[in-house]
């Protein structure tokens, strides 16, 4: 992930979880700019900046998207890595970026 070029691609962008095309790697994410259905959409997002940080957001009731946490992200062998402070239904986590390409994104979550 240190390469400059796929660094900007993740930073540039907001990322929608799409859970109808998570797999078991782990949790797809896309382009949230893409055209995807609204019945796909679900209520996460992920932002990450080129300072380090990675906020989670989620949709409410207006379905506009607010922040729920912030964390720093790392690169660690390769692969970017960050645990969010709020639990989520299952408890506190950690994610690790495990593919990522122009428009997709794959996040285990352990």
């Amino acid at each position: 992930m240190t390469d400059a070029s796929a660094r900007r691609t993740l930073v540039t962008k907001r990322w929608v979880h799409v859970d109808g095309d998570d797999t078991g790697d782990g949790a797809v994410f896309r382009d949230a700019d893409r055209d995807i259905p609204l019945s796909r959409r679900p209520k996460e997002y992920l932002e990450f900046s080129d300072d380090g940080t990675v906020r989670r957001l989620a949709t409410g009731a207006d379905d506009r998207a607010h922040e729920i946490d912030r964390t720093s992200w790392s690169d660690q062998g390769g692969h970017i890595t960050f645990q969010f402070d709020a639990p989520d239904a299952n408890g506190r986590r950690t994610y690790h970026v495990i593919d990522h390409s122009a428009d997709r994104l794959v996040v285990a979550r352990q």
